[in-house]
């Protein structure tokens, strides 16, 4: 059973265009059923859920607790359906009020008229009760109420936030124009400044006037929370406030703000033509607690030589001219701006955030990706671009190319065309789900045995071993087919091409090293999580791509629960679950290689303290020992296994009831088991089938990278039989 009946509905508001990026944050903070709406997101989950939000939000603007809603079907409607309220729970007649009243509708056509007879509905209710009424205070009140109108329909929210959260407490002083600080985040995320946080690279603007993305960039980096300066909330005064909780989860802040401090070594900078506004931008550091790791010059942006960083993110928000001048005196600014990337920043990534298309293009170069924001009531684009090289030099490098020469045979052609019809075929799907590691051909072409994924621009081609039918010479010649095919379509890829054989494996011969020279390693993303994987070493890279959907799974059920994954490998799983909000996790493996792979991981993700373990052990002789109690387990074993630091040869079909029932004893009530195996003949055993509910998910497990092969795993939902007395 999931506890979602028992949460609190929240709305949590936020500026147009940042609604989805809120849904994964709120989701990542323990939040269930989060649900866009414009310009705000609703969402399920405990004080606890809500406080974090009101802490750890970079992106929000309030937190609201819906108490009412309701049709408007006369005037008077407003004042009856809010003196039913029960204000009395929620602030007493000593505090102070402020009404925010938003909307307008033919029957309530004034703002200040609705936020009155609100307010008269209220107070009449507490003196009512109390003999008392509350004051009314619109700059500073104890309790903020928001009621919002549209169509008719009249929401009236506890407004637990207070003032905006996108004010930090840092900024004092401004240049001109500057960005709020959630849009600085929304863009610092769309730009990927968190992968490039994870491979250690630079942050720089040339443009930085108050420093906002600097600051907010350090931040995010230095894991600070976005509300710790904040001095006060709007939940201080509330009748149901639980400051016992709530200090806990300061302190834990103020815990994760020192380590994190403590490890920060980015290489974060700002520039600016105007001495003047660098004043008020070193007082915003200071404030932030960051001049320690922030540094700042003055410099006209076509003064910017090389970078000392190999990699890093240029983001800078350039006056566009609605605000700053006109249009046509910025123009030599955006053609320095482009001349500076093209020349210095090969190799980074660089987004610019502007009001003016027209003016983007006078930087000579082709965007990547294209997000649309608001800045205010100003429309904006940010322009992504990872390829330093101008459209003209594109152009004439094209105009320069000359036709391929190398002929490629039948067989090679059949194969190129494949890979491209299963691009063709994925490209909406990696779109609009953001995946950047799949598989592209499985096996499409039998006689073409291999399986090609791809890790964001890498390509890794793995052999499978030809039938005994087959040559060796034929099985080369086809390999060698493969190569020319996978060649011809890489031109599309900046990564490297790896090739592997793979041979159907005995025991644990899967996870040997193959490789006693530097590891080929390399961080990718899946959702919010970033993994290594591993070219070079071992027949597998550490991340099972076909076990994408079962981890989105154990994400959406594991928020406050406690979470056991077996056969852990490089714990992918575990910390899927520990960014969704799982109350604990343990990842149990006897492999140190793979533990320590997997704390790598956990790092990766600035998963940190004792909340989430990792534990060397067999274990099928752990679960015959231990009897703590798990509420979500992943039972993930290998199809055979003659490992000698194992007691016991693994064999997956005849030893699977016995594995399912010792994980099923440590199974806490309206717990789920989630069995995994890659055994293309599986079939569950018939004792197991009658003692619990075995629900076998498979299909649902698939996503469009592996539909062409649904055997490539089984999947099993499997709990208790409900009992009667």
């Amino acid at each position: 059973m999931t506890q979602v009946s028992t949460q609190t509905d929240w709305l949590a508001t936020c500026p147009k265009g940042l609604e989805l990026l809120l849904v994964d944050e709120l989701t990542a903070l323990g939040a269930f059923n989060a649900k866009e709406t414009v310009a705000a997101v609703y969402f399920q989950g405990s004080k606890e859920v809500a406080y974090r939000a009101c802490l750890w939000s970079r992106l929000a603007n309030r937190i609201l607790m819906p108490l009412h809603s309701f049709m408007l079907n006369e005037s008077d409607d407003l004042y009856q359906q809010c003196n039913d309220i029960t204000w009395e729970t929620h602030f007493s007649a000593a505090q102070s009020i402020a009404i925010d009243f938003i909307g307008t509708s033919r029957f309530i056509d004034n703002t200040m008229y609705g936020s009155q007879r609100v307010k008269d509905a209220i107070v009449d209710r507490i003196r009512r009760i109390e003999g008392e009424r509350p004051n009314v205070d619109t700059k500073n009140p104890d309790i903020r109420i928001q009621v919002r109108q549209h169509k008719g329909r009249v929401s009236v929210s506890l407004d637990i936030s207070g003032e905006s959260l996108h004010r930090r407490g840092y900024r004092t002083g401004q240049g001109s124009a500057p960005i709020k600080e959630n849009l600085a985040v929304a863009l610092l995320l769309r730009a990927g400044w968190p992968a490039i946080i994870a491979q250690q690279g630079a942050l720089l603007d040339p443009m930085c006037g108050s420093g906002t993305l600097l600051i907010e960039g350090a931040m995010m980096a230095a894991d600070i929370a976005p509300g710790i300066r904040r001095e006060r909330y709007g939940f201080d005064q509330w009748l149901q406030h639980d400051a016992d909780l709530w200090q806990t989860l300061v302190d834990e802040a103020h815990q994760r703000k020192a380590i994190g401090l403590e490890n920060l070594s980015l290489d974060i900078r700002g520039y600016d033509a105007n001495p003047r506004v660098l004043e008020y931008t070193v007082k915003n550091i200071e404030n932030a607690g960051l001049d320690d790791h922030i540094r700042l010059a003055h410099k006209p942006i076509d003064q910017f030589g090389k970078p000392t960083a190999e990699r890093g993110l240029l983001l800078t928000n350039p006056p566009y001219g609605e605000r700053l001048g006109e249009v046509e005196e910025l123009v030599p600014l955006y053609q320095k701006l482009g001349a500076v990337l093209q020349k210095n920043f090969q190799g980074w990534k660089a987004a610019i955030f502007t009001g003016n298309v027209d003016l983007g293009r006078q930087t000579d170069l082709s965007p990547t990706k294209q997000y649309s924001l608001f800045n205010g009531t100003i429309p904006c684009k940010l322009l992504v671009f990872e390829d330093m090289t101008s459209k003209s030099a594109k152009i004439q490098a094209r105009l320069n190319t000359p036709a391929p020469v190398k002929h490629l045979t039948a067989g090679a052609s059949m194969v190129l065309n494949r890979l491209k019809k299963n691009q063709r075929k994925l490209d909406n799907w990696l779109k609009k789900s953001g995946i950047s590691c799949f598989r592209l051909y499985d096996a499409d072409i039998p006689e073409y045995a291999v399986a090609i994924d791809i890790y964001d621009q890498s390509i890794y081609v793995q052999e499978y071993a030809p039938p005994s039918t087959i040559s060796d010479k034929l099985a080369r010649e086809r390999f060698a087919e493969i190569k020319v095919a996978v060649k011809a379509f890489s031109a599309n890829y900046e990564g490297k091409v790896y090739y592997k054989e793979r041979r159907r494996q005995k025991g644990d011969s899967q996870y040997q090293r193959l490789s006693d020279g530097p590891s080929d390693t390399k961080k990718v993303t899946e959702g919010r999580a970033i993994f290594e994987v591993n070219f070079s070493d071992y027949l597998d890279t550490g991340l099972f791509l076909d076990h994408r959907p079962v981890r989105t799974l154990i994400a959406d059920l594991v928020s406050g629960k406690r979470f056991l994954n077996l056969f852990c490998y490089t714990a992918a799983a575990s910390v899927q679950a520990a960014l969704a909000g799982a109350k604990s996790t343990l990842s149990v493996d006897m492999s140190n290689t793979y533990l320590d792979w997997a704390q790598r991981n956990f790092d990766l993700n600035s998963l940190h303290g004792g909340k989430h373990k990792l534990l060397r052990a067999d274990c099928l002789k752990w679960l015959e020992t231990e009897s703590e109690q798990f509420d979500v387990i992943f039972l993930d074993p290998p199809t055979f296994s003659n490992s000698k630091k194992m007691d016991s040869i693994l064999d997956i079909q005849r030893d699977h009831g016995d594995l399912i029932r010792s994980s099923m004893a440590k199974l806490a009530d309206g717990g789920t088991l989630i069995f995994s195996n890659n055994f293309r003949k599986f079939k569950m055993d018939e004792l197991t089938l009658r003692q619990f509910n075995c629900d076998n998910i498979t299909a649902q497990t698939l996503d469009a990278d592996f539909v062409r092969n649904p055997r490539i795993h089984n999947v099993w939902l499997i709990t208790r039989r409900e009992t009667f007395g």
